[in-house]
């Protein structure tokens, strides 16, 4: 265990103003304090990512395997297997992915990118990476098809050539198909881009190739010429094959579907509108709009399926998007929640030749996965196993807990489980490839997000896993304007009123409290029996900057309160729980006072198990200023508080008494000793409410910005902003916010001879000031006697806004915040009984150190810039440290690892930083993310044992570790996506079949394409670069001897697992060679004795 030498930090710290501990005092403490971490226990890496993919442009199934891959307009690849089997791998160039071929059981997959490359992946490792990459120089990409079983690749190109690629070394054929040998010489026009390349189901010497333009050419590989060529005077989107290879069908860009015959080119068997309006004079349909991709299985049993999407009428305005199945005579239209990206049918077979029997269609939307049941009537979708509802509605804040009680993901899970929807499927959900990973990590996790519709959602993240647990919708306490002429005109925001801003959660007592940006607090108890509320209990509270802005309106002097004294109960203006009705107004002057943004909701509230609502406290306008939107936080559940501040000053909330204990503007609290020259500033002079869901430093916020959500796509994304950090002047319009809470039983005064319950008070100017907290006895006289609270004035400065507070005891430990536990509110009252359940946890406080040192606590205070650690009650600073000169913190925490605690700081620049405690010494300085948009600053979160989160996309969360230790059991904690699977048997072909040739004909493809064939392709037309291979999936998550070993380890394992799969393929080719054998003598024997003519 290394002791932390405090004379190495003296040194740096010579141009410091605060005062320095002396070195006698900072010797002693290094031997009582030594520190455990160092930065070898820290490295910074991805773990996973969650959500719905962002922008998705393509997708893939792998039907043996049973994995689907989807690439996005960022270069982004997800894939997914079995609920819990998910990954992410990012093409290096950032295009979007045009197409996604599977090679079909071989555990790698192929991409094609806008940027005309095309890329194969290997899936046979946990972080999949690419083998080789092929650029195309002069020609563009617009459609791949691979043959199952086959190695060579087909690309159609923009100028309609089709090459061909060897995707064993990624290069290039000597074979090309030439748009001008493929069309009619005759025809003068170019057929445009190829849109669709297939081989015929049952002979692969043929192929089809679809052009834009609307023809379609049947070209034999073998003879290098067309067979056939089918012309329609509509563009072609899609083609599809029926499985026995005689039929094919065409969608259009007039809603049209065509049916050819292979050899009947002249016209089309069938030509169907399936929206279009059949007139009766036999004219042709209305055209409709373009069928973007179809699809054609067929049965066994039955009629085949023609799943389609679009082609709808284009006088059905405003009607969602759908897809179609057609199955015999029955007609069914799924409508869609969002615009249609692509489609895929799940079929028993891998073999195009067999009876595909499809039993489920996977449609990609815009911002949903949905799958369809086709077995069953009605055609159910599955319910969804994959967190990808996180957008639902947008997120606007989140809190991540890690190492969380273990009984409340229970708790949660048991009440949330009565939320979920009626009418999916009954069947299994159908993506299920793929293999968990054995993780050591066995602590539970949570994550909380907090939504623009007012919802919170609460995922057990346990396990690099993610799962949604229950669901709370906060609106619901408030009265809902049907329509925009019903909207209130107090609200403070244009839309999104009941947006969640800010979270404050007792994981110990479950106790939830929410702010949101109509300047209302909601304060939530956990039950889990059903109830109903008949009156919301209610607070209005008028708070205001400073004494100048006080002058109310005529009419309403009565409202004006007096100062407060420090030591004062609750003050007059705001005592009862009740709606100001009475008392608000609208003056003659048409100025709003006395009035809240949002109207709480007058008839009863069914609350279900859950969180129900223990009290709503709103802000009101002032004198026609609307109310600052809340900038701070804070609930605790042992002192039965809660404290809430925002640009103009603070309110403290007993909930249990229902009663504001203390409403001070911020200038109050620093009494006769504030150290800032303010001069009286008029509310009126700035309408718009400073902060909101922007940083509340950020003067510059337009009432458009404020308004928005963190995740609205039209936001400027670029995060620079300079600040001023001076702590000795202050613009005259500016105001100092309060934006940090901590309650803690500590020392407020340096004459403290013990602790008090205490509330630190953190503000935008970088002041620190403590309120103490006189609490009544517990029990029933907690109930009936006032909480005394006085301000106790400043006790420390540091520069820039104070982010975050903690204290540590005498021997260097985390204290945590008094909490009770958890008791059901609503049980029968047995007074005996809740009161020994709600007994405050004593902090406790290692008297032997304390004695020897005369110092009991240590106080962690975080800001924008600096972070300093005071000794308590001396208040004298004994360590502090300059996190950023040239940019500012954007989150801190204090945080719990394995072996110690730290400092964990996001910086506005990208950086990652943690920080010993108590020495403040730098452990990691990573550069994680270059440029930070204002969605992750909202959203990035520390917690525990190296954990921490943000929204990198609208829809996605993705998870990062700063601790060795994890990334070291990374590999171990993700899913496998390859498994051993053998191949199902190709389809028989029959003995007349075998006889007469009417089966599938093969081809020998590398006769035909390979370099002695076809000789080899101009190196100018694409550019071969090797990828980084299977080793770079592990780039992220070893690193020196460990990563050595890993690979090796990595390396051993592909060499088994190809090993294995040798053995296995020799095996199955003997047991074939066998059952030959045995066939072929059984025949010899029945033939034996037969003439030529019994034959």
């Amino acid at each position: 265990m290394k002791k932390f030498n405090i004379r190495k930090v003296l040194d740096g710290l010579t141009a410091v103003s605060s005062p320095s501990p002396s070195p006698q005092l900072g010797a002693k403490e290094n031997e009582l304090i030594p520190e455990t971490l160092q930065s070898e226990h820290f490295q910074l890496c991805k773990t996973v990512r969650h959500g719905f993919p962002y922008q998705p442009s393509s997708m893939a199934f792998d039907p043996v395997q049973k994995i689907l891959a989807i690439g996005t307009q960022s270069g982004a690849l997800r894939l997914f297997g079995r609920p819990g089997v998910e990954c992410y791998c990012q093409h290096e160039t950032g295009a979007a992915v045009i197409q996604l071929q599977f090679l079909i059981n071989e555990g790698a997959l192929v991409s094609a990118l806008a940027d005309d490359s095309i890329h194969l992946w290997n899936l046979r490792q946990k972080r999949p990476a690419v083998l080789h990459s092929l650029k195309f120089n002069k020609e563009r990409i617009t459609f791949c098809h691979l043959p199952f079983q086959s190695k060579w690749l087909y690309i159609g190109s923009e100028r309609g050539n089709i090459h061909i690629v060897n995707v064993e070394s990624f290069t290039l054929s000597g074979y090309t198909i030439m748009w001008n040998k493929a069309i009619e010489l005759s025809s003068k026009a170019h057929p445009g881009p190829v849109v669709h390349i297939s081989d015929n189901p049952m002979d692969e010497g043929k192929l089809i190739i679809g052009f834009e333009s609307g023809i379609v050419v049947l070209w034999d590989l073998k003879s290098k010429r067309a067979d056939y060529r089918y012309t329609y005077d509509e563009a072609i989107h899609s083609v599809a094959w029926h499985h026995e290879g005689k039929q094919f069908i065409c969608s259009h860009s007039d809603g049209t579907l065509t049916i050819w015959n292979i050899k009947s080119p002249a016209k089309p068997a069938q030509t169907i509108t399936p929206h279009g309006k059949q007139p009766k004079d036999g004219k042709k349909p209305e055209p409709c709009k373009p069928i973007l991709k179809v699809e054609y299985k067929t049965t066994r049993a039955g009629d085949p399926f023609m799943i389609f999407s679009g082609g709808l009428s284009y006088d059905t305005v405003g009607r969602r998007p759908c897809l179609t199945v057609m199955h015999g005579k029955s007609t069914a239209v799924l409508e869609m929640d969002y615009p249609i990206v692509d489609f895929l049918t799940l079929c028993e077979t891998p073999y195009p030749n067999d009876f595909q029997e499809p039993y489920a269609v996977v449609v990609l939307l815009e911002k949903d996965l949905v799958v369809i049941d086709l077995a069953q009537n009605g055609y159910p979708i599955f319910e969804n196993p994959y967190p990808m509802m996180i957008h639902e509605s947008p997120v606007t804040c989140c809190e991540y807990l890690a190492d969380c009680p273990v009984d409340l993901i229970p708790a949660l899970y048991s009440v949330g489980s009565r939320q979920k929807r009626q009418g999916y499927s009954k069947k299994e959900w159908p993506i299920s490839g793929g293999n968990w990973g054995l993780g050591t990590q066995s602590y539970p996790e949570i994550i909380i997000t907090g939504h623009a519709d007012g919802s919170v959602k609460f995922w057990d993240a346990s396990a690099i896993m993610l799962q949604v647990l229950y669901k709370l919708k906060t609106a619901k306490v408030f009265e809902k304007a049907r329509c925009k002429e019903e909207k209130p005109s107090t609200e403070i925001v244009d839309e999104d009123p009941f947006a969640i801003q800010l979270l404050s959660w007792c994981p110990e007592s479950r106790m939830l409290c929410v702010a949101g940006v109509s300047a209302h607090v909601i304060i939530y108890r956990f039950s889990k029996q059903e109830i109903t509320t008949e009156v919301v209990q209610l607070l209005e509270i008028r708070l205001q900057y400073e004494l100048n802005d006080l002058e109310s309106p005529e009419g309403g002097g009565d409202q004006t309160p007096a100062p407060p004294t420090p030591s004062t109960s609750p003050s007059p203006q705001t005592t009862a729980p009740q709606t100001h009705t009475s008392t608000s107004s609208n003056s003659s002057d048409g100025i709003r006072d006395n009035i809240p943004c949002l109207k709480v909701r007058s008839s009863p509230l069914k609350q279900s198990p859950g969180y129900q609502v223990e009290l709503v406290v709103q802000l009101v306008w002032v004198s026609g200023e609307p109310p600052q939107q809340i900038s701070s936080l804070a609930i605790n559940s042992s002192y039965g508080l809660v404290v809430f501040g925002n640009s103009n000053g603070l309110a403290v909330v007993d909930y249990l008494q229902k009663t504001v204990l203390l409403n001070l503007g911020t200038v109050e609290l620093y009494g006769s000793n504030d150290p800032y020259q303010r001069q009286p500033r008029s509310p009126r002079k700035s309408r718009q409410p400073s902060g909101g869901l922007c940083d509340i430093n950020e003067g510059s916020a337009t009432s458009e910005d404020r308004c928005k959500s963190p995740t609205s796509d039209n936001r400027d994304n670029s995060f620079s902003r300079s600040r001023s950090s001076s702590v000795t002047s202050i613009d005259k319009e500016a105001r100092e916010a309060i934006t940090s809470f901590y309650f803690c039983e500590t020392y407020n005064r340096k004459a403290d001879g013990g602790l008090t319950p205490s509330l630190w008070v953190g503000t935008s100017l970088g002041t620190v000031l403590a309120i103490s907290l006189n609490m009544p006895p517990a029990g029933e006289q907690r109930l009936l006697q006032p909480v005394i609270v006085s301000p106790c004035g400043t006790l420390v400065r540091l520069k820039g806004s104070i982010l975050r507070m903690a204290f540590l005891d005498s021997t260097g430990s985390l204290l945590p915040s008094a909490f009770e536990p958890w008791y059901e509110p609503n049980a029968p009252a047995n007074g005996e009984e809740r009161d020994k359940v709600r007994k405050r946890r004593p902090v406790s406080v290692s008297p032997s150190t304390s004695q020897e040192l005369n110092e009991n606590q240590y106080a962690v205070l975080c800001s924008e810039k600096q972070a300093k650690v005071i000794s308590l009650p001396s208040q004298t600073c004994v360590f502090k440290h300059n996190i950023t000169e040239t940019s500012f913190v954007l989150r801190a925490d204090v945080v719990q690892m394995n072996t110690g605690i730290c400092v964990a700081c996001f910086c506005a620049n990208g950086h990652i930083m943690t920080l010993s405690l108590p020495g403040l010494r730098p452990l990691l300085d990573v550069n994680y993310l270059p440029l930070t948009d204002m969605r992750i600053a909202r959203t990035f979160c520390f917690t525990n044992l190296g954990q921490a989160l943000y929204l990198t996309s609208p829809t996605e969360i993705q998870r990062i570790t700063y601790s060795q230790e994890v990334c070291e059991n990374l590999q171990e904690m993700l899913g496998e996506l390859f498994t051993p699977v053998e191949t199902p048997e190709a389809p028989n072909r029959g003995f007349f079949k075998g006889l007469f040739g009417g089966g599938a004909q093969s081809l020998d493809r590398e006769e035909l394409f390979g370099e002695s064939g076809a000789g080899k392709a101009p190196r100018s037309l694409a550019q071969h670069i090797p990828g980084p291979g299977g080793i770079e999936g592990m780039k992220g998550a070893a690193s020196g001897i460990v990563g050595d070993l890993a690979r090796a380890r990595i390396a051993l394992d592909e060499r088994g697992q190809k090993l294995s799969e040798v053995e296995e393929r020799t095996a199955a080719m003997m047991a074939s060679a066998d059952a030959f054998s045995k066939h072929a003598h059984e025949m010899m024997l029945k033939c034996k004795d037969k003439k030529w003519y019994q034959f």
